[in-house]
């Protein structure tokens, strides 16, 4: 099969053929029809997220994000056949630990992510492992596109929205109007809470009004907490912080109102190597809350794809650009200098 592998750290990724994987007892193999470019990716390219054992062995494929249809199963597998239509989460999960079991996949004690465990959808075809557990039917109204936009970042965002715990009217900040970001303003609006989106990039702040933002804040040329204290008359009730950046995450936990809960979604860059400061006291005085929220468990995705049925949600808006394995280096590149808007999605695999 066709494929992109990271070779090395910062450097074109390799282009070509690689053998066809093949599946165990309970593995099965997708024929891939879109799969994402995510963030997250370029973090494994760039070599992050090694404090976190998140740091691939190379060569690698990368891609996490993705629909397709089965090709093949393993003999033990029974709830899949080929030709059905697929998708999976980015973290798989054993089915078999407590979190497991208790319908928290994305906390899996044994937790393996495509693309830095294994090998993952920047192919023609991938393995997913534990196939009756990790895979997902999508229903006759979503289409592989979708399901490649939904893979890490849209359902990280809606899982954020849900941990948020915002009504409808409340105030919600999104820090980062990246993938993550977008997508957590248009889950937000569709459920009814009034959106602020904070970005230093005109640009991806008028994508946020797009998907349903009220308001924007440009955190280059204003005092976020001062912005955002002044729209809400005292401070949100809910803040989504996407970057996992030090300032972003101060300005997220300083412009709650009290009671507010801060909902840290973004890993952090290898300026912060997983440490960020907070301010413990404004917390303790403010009774404000702090939950880390990844990704989006197996047993919620059910909800998620009839909302996108149904319309009420449209992943695939947040689609910027169609892309071929031949263009992913550029989009990688480009993640560098902040240059990516939207979506990018692989559909040419030849």
């Amino acid at each position: 099969m066709r494929a992109a592998q990271i070779i090395e750290h910062r450097k074109p990724l390799r282009i070509g053929n690689v053998p066809d994987p093949t599946p165990g007892p309970h593995d099965v193999i997708i024929r891939i029809e879109a799969s994402g470019v995510c963030r997250s990716d370029w973090h494994a390219w760039m070599g992050d997220w090694s404090w976190i054992g998140l740091s691939p062995e190379l060569p690698i494929i990368p891609g996490h994000e993705m629909g397709g249809v089965v090709e093949a199963i393993g003999k033990e597998v029974k709830n899949f056949r080929p030709g059905d239509r697929v998708t999976t989460p980015f973290h798989e999960g054993c089915s078999h630990c407590p979190n497991c079991l208790s319908g928290h996949s994305n906390r899996c004690d044994h937790l393996q992510i495509f693309g830095f465990g294994y090998d993952g959808a920047y192919a023609e075809y991938v393995k997913v492992p534990n196939g009756d557990f990790n895979l997902v039917p999508l229903p006759d109204e979503v289409d592989s596109l979708s399901a490649a936009a939904i893979g890490c970042r849209y359902m990280t965002g809606y899982h954020g929205v849900i941990r948020s715990d915002v009504k409808p009217g409340n105030w919600l900040v999104v820090h980062g109007a990246g993938g993550v970001g977008l997508s957590a303003v248009q889950v937000a609006n569709a459920i009814g809470a009034q959106v602020i989106a904070v970005d230093v990039d005109p640009a991806k702040l008028d994508l946020a009004k797009k998907e349903g933002a009220v308001a924007t804040v440009n955190a280059r040329e204003e005092s976020v907490i001062e912005a955002v204290k002044e729209i809400t008359r005292g401070g949100a009730h809910a803040s989504i912080e996407a970057l996992g950046i030090q300032e972003t995450i101060l300005n997220s936990v300083l412009s709650l109102r009290k009671g507010g809960r801060h909902v840290q979604i973004g890993l952090t860059t290898s300026n912060e190597g997983g440490i960020a400061g907070l301010p413990i006291d404004v917390i303790t005085a403010q009774e404000l809350e702090i939950v880390g929220s990844l990704g989006n468990p197996r047993t919620d995705y059910d909800g998620l794809l009839s909302l996108i049925a149904q319309e009420k949600l449209n992943p695939k808006s947040l689609v910027s650009r169609e892309i071929s394995l031949d263009d992913v280096t550029d989009v990688l590149t480009d993640m560098s200098n902040y240059k990516t808007y939207g979506f990018n999605v692989i559909t040419q695999f030849k």
